[in-house]
């Protein structure tokens, strides 16, 4: 069986740094573990996991929690957190919390006791359990939403802009009525896009007023019902705004059911650029989040955390981008 010295000298570096890169540590020039790693494998070697887990006291493993595992927003964080962890010889065990405080504690309670070696989670709302893992040393790394009283690594998206740009596009397009459905008070992205959308009515001089706003949970049922009942008021909405792509699923679904075309008879906007968003007739406008991104980035930080827990805490916030489709042309 090939030994730790043979990939050294098959990669040309010593022992220690055969042991860093394989192991995962950040520290490690990302040509030398290309290197290592390609050595390892031409040589057949394996570690010996078990000593290197005990010797550790964690597993090279990362746990990732996301709210919603049909969202195509989260599976895309998920495959950039599984890409870079993969680089440097980390696995990656997928937890899907469905919005739920009670799964989400269940789910950190058994990151714990495998020992991962860090935890990357969107939070399910205000209240969580991260303390867990601060009490015990485990690295995190919030995304998409921050922990309230909480000084994390989080890597987030600004939202609340984003929404006042989609919503001063719709008013440009000369709707009237602009309505947003949105998600359950005190997550933090749905109450970041209800301001953004309400700071782009005052600046335009708009009326706002909460006949116009929903808020329900991020599925396309609720956004749905939300839907028909906006449509159905005696002065309804001539354009919506809505906050994720698995509520514009719902939202088309009331259109439809009710003969209304979006865009020529009510404009809609939708966050994240789902596979089936240019598909629809007409394609949809939609706020593009670099969902990607947010895995790569936060992966990335949780190894500089596994490898330094004493850095100072890392907020990173990117940008989303409108494009424009014929579901905003009138």
């Amino acid at each position: 069986m090939p030994t730790i010295s043979d990939v050294a000298a098959r990669a040309g570096v010593s022992t220690a740094t055969v042991s860093r890169a394989l192991n995962g540590k950040p520290t490690v020039d990302p040509d030398l573990v290309v290197r290592v790693r390609a050595a390892a494998s031409e040589l057949g070697y394996q570690p010996n996991g078990p000593a290197r887990n005990l010797r550790r006291q964690e597993a090279a493993v990362v746990a990732l929690i996301i709210s919603d595992v049909e969202n195509p927003f989260f599976t895309a964080i998920a495959r950039g957190v599984e890409d870079v962890a993969h680089e440097v010889g980390y696995s990656v065990v997928l937890c899907n919390s469905d919005e739920s405080a009670e799964k989400e504690n269940r789910y950190i309670d058994i990151a714990i006791q495998e020992r991962v070696a860090g935890v990357i989670l969107s939070p399910s709302g205000p209240a969580t359990s991260v303390a867990k893992l601060a009490s015990r040393g485990t690295a995190y790394v919030a995304v998409d939403r921050p922990l309230p009283g909480q000084d994390s690594d989080v890597v987030l998206v600004d939202t609340r802009l984003a929404a006042r740009e989609a919503t001063t596009h719709l008013i440009a397009q000369g709707y009237e009525r602009i309505g947003c459905i949105t998600g359950p008070s005190g997550v933090r992205t749905a109450d970041d896009r209800l301001a953004g959308y309400r700071s782009a009515l005052k600046s335009a001089h708009h009326r706002s007023t909460p006949k116009l706003v929903r808020r329900t949970e991020y599925k396309a049922a609720g956004a749905r019902r939300a839907a028909l009942d906006l449509i159905s008021q005696p002065e309804p909405p001539d354009a919506l705004l809505v906050a994720n792509s698995a509520m514009a699923v719902g939202v088309l679904q009331a259109l439809q059911e009710r003969g209304i075309r979006p865009g020529s008879q009510l404009g809609l906007v939708a966050f994240d650029d789902a596979p089936w968003a240019e598909l629809v007739d007409p394609p949809l406008t939609v706020v593009a989040q670099p969902a990607y991104e947010i895995g790569t980035v936060a992966a990335r930080l949780l190894l500089a955390r596994i490898a330094d827990s004493n850095r100072p805490p890392t907020a990173t916030t990117l940008g989303a981008r409108l494009i424009k489709r014929a579901s905003t042309h009138r």
